[in-house]
């Protein structure tokens, strides 16, 4: 992460304001660049809630994290929801374009879900899913916190045989970018209790 992070922070702070609530940062470092309390919350509730919906049976299902940064996030998903947990071993060879290497884990005939902290050009996600899908896989679910969905990314999503897209509504998603098979959850009522906790 960029330590551009920090400018932002340096800005925020310059401004006046004297709190920070995040969710779900990419790099949980960055709360040390503030002067300010900074509260970074998870999405993890209203996504296991999402998940439940889905209606999946857990033995036949299962966590599949999509590189080794996911592994730790994927694992406690996988943990909580009593399924399965599959590993991609990616590798990247430029920004934003990486490829899959090795796929540790069993997915036969199991309904993958793939959870990440984020979805920004869709590449790692869509290479992930072929992969599941190559090793078997009955279903692919995509979910994540932040729907980036920059550059290419509704394209490749909307051509991929991934059955769902989970996001949540930390950042706005205008029409052009939803699809059919996108499903956008709000985080509201989860920011909604900080503040109220906080005040």
């Amino acid at each position: 992460v960029p330590i551009s992070s920090r400018v932002m922070i340096d800005i925020f702070e310059s401004m006046g304001t004297n709190r920070i609530i995040t969710m779900d940062l990419h790099s949980t470092q960055i709360q040390g660049f503030a002067k300010v309390p900074f509260d970074n919350l998870y999405s993890r509730s209203v996504i296991f809630d999402a998940i439940k919906d889905e209606e999946l049976n857990p033995d036949s299902s299962v966590v599949l994290a999509p590189d080794m940064g996911s592994v730790k996030m994927s694992q406690g998903y996988a943990k909580n929801l009593g399924m399965n947990f599959a590993i991609i071993d990616k590798r990247r060879y430029a920004h934003n374009k990486t490829h899959v290497s090795h796929l540790i884990g069993e997915l036969n005939n199991r309904d993958v879900l793939i959870i990440d902290d984020m979805i920004d050009t869709a590449g790692t996600t869509v290479n992930a899913a072929q992969a599941a899908l190559d090793k078997g896989a009955k279903t692919v679910t995509a979910i994540a916190t932040h729907g980036v969905l920059s550059g290419p990314a509704i394209e490749r999503l909307s051509d991929s045989k991934i059955k769902k897209v989970i996001v949540t509504d930390t950042i706005s998603i205008p029409k052009e970018k939803r699809l059919d098979k996108m499903k956008i959850i709000s985080v509201g009522n989860v920011f909604g209790e900080a503040v109220g906790r906080v005040h």
